[in-house]
C-alpha cells in the first residue's frame, strides 16, 4: 500500500522573529549601595532615578509634574488629584506668578537638574530640586505623604532662588 504523506501547511508569521537576549546580564538589578539600610536610598543624580522594577520614583514624578505646572506647560487643575490639604491652593498661587517660566528666547524649557530628599518619617518625604531655567538656577521644594490608599500626594510646595 502506498502511504501518502500529507504535509500540513503552517501559516507564515507576520511579525519579526524574537531577538536574542543575553541572559548573563542582569536586566533590572537594583543599584549597589554599601553600608546603607535596605529601605533608605541615597540622594542620587537624576540619571539613576529608576527603581529596580523600572518605575520612576515618586520624587521624580512629582518634580516633573510640579515643574510642568509652575512653568506654564500644564494647567494647575492637572495636579488636583495629586495634592492634599493647602498644597493645591499654594500651587495655584505660585502658578499665577509663573516662577519657573523662562524669560528669554522661546523654546528653552526649564529642566530639573538635581533631586534630593529627606525621609521625614514613615510615609513622608521632603524633596528638593534644582531647576535650570535658561541660564538661571531656581529651587523647588515639596513634601510628599503616602495616604491610606498607598498613593503619594503633595502636601506642600515652595519655590525660590538658589
Amino acid at each position: 500500500m502506498n502511504k501518502v504523506m500529507s504535509r500540513t501547511v503552517q501559516p507564515r508569521p507576520r511579525h519579526r522573529p524574537p531577538t536574542r537576549r543575553d541572559t548573563r546580564r542582569p536586566g533590572g538589578a537594583p543599584p549597589r549601595t554599601a553600608g546603607r539600610p535596605a529601605g533608605i536610598r541615597a540622594q542620587s543624580p537624576r540619571t539613576a532615578a529608576r527603581t529596580a522594577a523600572g518605575q520612576p520614583r515618586p520624587t521624580d514624578l512629582f518634580a516633573d509634574r510640579l515643574l510642568a505646572v509652575l512653568s506654564g506647560q500644564r494647567p494647575v487643575h492637572w495636579m488636583l488629584r495629586h495634592t492634599a490639604g493647602r498644597a493645591y491652593d499654594d500651587l495655584a498661587r505660585l502658578a499665577e506668578r509663573g516662577p519657573l517660566r523662562t524669560r528669554g528666547p522661546r523654546g528653552i524649557r526649564p529642566v530639573v537638574q538635581d533631586i534630593g530628599y529627606y525621609v521625614a518619617g514613615e510615609g513622608a518625604l521632603e524633596v528638593f530640586a534644582r531647576v535650570a531655567t535658561g541660564d538661571r538656577l531656581r529651587a523647588m521644594a515639596f513634601r510628599l505623604e503616602r495616604g491610606e490608599d498607598l498613593r503619594w500626594r503633595c502636601t506642600a510646595v515652595e519655590t525660590g532662588p538658589v
